[in-house]
């Protein structure tokens, strides 16, 4: 059995299957929702129903009170149509979004190797073409763990291998497996695109990228991307580590800076003492080499950021200090069954920003 669920203001129909959520056949047929965390926790893909009935899955009660069940609202990520719907989304049309329909993969793994002391580099090969736009992320399904896991895509769009970088997280059993038991030639499933973290080309600003740890993924990618479509706007990418040990593919991105005038590349590490006077470059925290760079004026930039909470809220910090403010400031999110397990209740009312 299949329901239509119609869009209002898209004015476009999806079939949905039973036991389907709203936002899985959305996102199959190319349909985009906000959404973030697909849990039932965030309230991000909240909708209003305003034709049919829908079962509320495991929608939380802080995520969607009762007086708006009552109302008619649902979590497109939990709820399942019990009949043919018409649903009403605030969708931002963006000239920069690519539409691409979500779908599920099965990869070969065909290479391995530590790209730091706690991140390990995987590339896969999938068994048909993966389309995805730079910055988007998959759901990756790792064996005996319930629920898959967001993993940033880190290579240009186009290329032959998948590559993923995945930092060990302490008595972590996803990324324990991944690190300690899968090996070359053993095949994984994933679900993507994922995400709406992408370079806003349109606008036709200068771009600043900033990356700490595993968040380099979608930087990477980005930056690829913007160089092999011959983009010749200003492009900074400022990456953040504790030791030069953590400091990866700055080779690659030393070559690119030396061919691309346009590019510029500036690694920065917190604690350099290992490497005493080795170390000739910026010392110090990624936002504040961000702020010497630029003399803490970034009007007229579009700014990225990838990594590490409080990393990325001292950038923001920094960039709004600046004279950058919100519409102009990106930033990668996503969420995994993990951080659903771990988040605590809160009021939707609660917006973060």
């Amino acid at each position: 059995m299949s329901f239509q669920i119609m869009i209002e203001p898209l004015g476009q129909s999806v079939a949905a299957a039973e036991g389907q959520t709203v936002l899985d056949a959305c996102l199959r047929a190319g349909v985009w929702l906000p959404h973030a965390c697909g849990h039932g926790v965030c309230g991000t893909c909240k909708v209003q129903v305003l034709e049919g009935e829908c079962d509320h899955g495991d929608a939380s009660n802080f995520a969607l009170m009762d007086f708006e069940r009552d109302d008619g609202k649902i979590l497109a990520c939990c709820a399942m149509a019990q009949a043919d719907l018409v649903i009403e989304a605030e969708i931002d049309e963006d000239p920069d979004a690519q539409f691409l329909p979500l779908e599920d993969f099965d990869a070969e793994l065909v290479e391995a190797r530590m790209l730091t002391p706690t991140i390990r580099g995987l590339w896969l090969r999938t068994d048909r073409s993966t389309e995805f736009q730079a910055g988007q992320y998959v759901m990756l399904h790792v064996p005996g763990v319930d629920g898959a896991r967001a993993f940033s895509i880190a290579n240009a769009p186009g290329e032959d291998l998948l590559e993923l970088h995945i930092r060990r997280v302490p008595n972590g059993r996803a990324t324990g497996w991944l690190h300690d038991e899968l090996q070359v030639g053993q095949r994984l499933r994933f679900t993507a695109p994922n995400g709406r973290f992408f370079v806003r080309k349109s606008a036709g600003l200068p771009m600043i990228f900033v990356a700490g740890g595993s968040g380099l993924s979608s930087p990477k990618s980005m930056v690829l991307d913007l160089l092999a479509e011959g983009c010749t706007l200003p492009i900074t990418l400022i990456q953040g580590a504790r030791n030069a040990g953590e400091l990866y593919f700055r080779e690659l991105f030393e070559q690119l800076a030396d061919v691309y005038p346009n590019f510029t590349y500036l690694p920065v590490l917190s604690d350099a003492s290992e490497e005493g006077s080795d170390w000739a470059g910026a010392r110090g925290f990624a936002h504040e080499a961000l702020k010497a760079h630029f003399a803490n004026d970034f009007r007229g930039h579009k700014a990225y950021l990838c990594g590490p909470p409080p990393m990325t809220e001292a950038c923001i910090a920094t960039l709004m200090q600046g004279r950058l403010f919100e519409r102009d400031i990106y930033t990668e999110k996503f969420f995994t069954a993990a951080d659903a397990a771990s988040a605590a209740p809160r009021s939707p009312l609660f917006k973060a920003l």
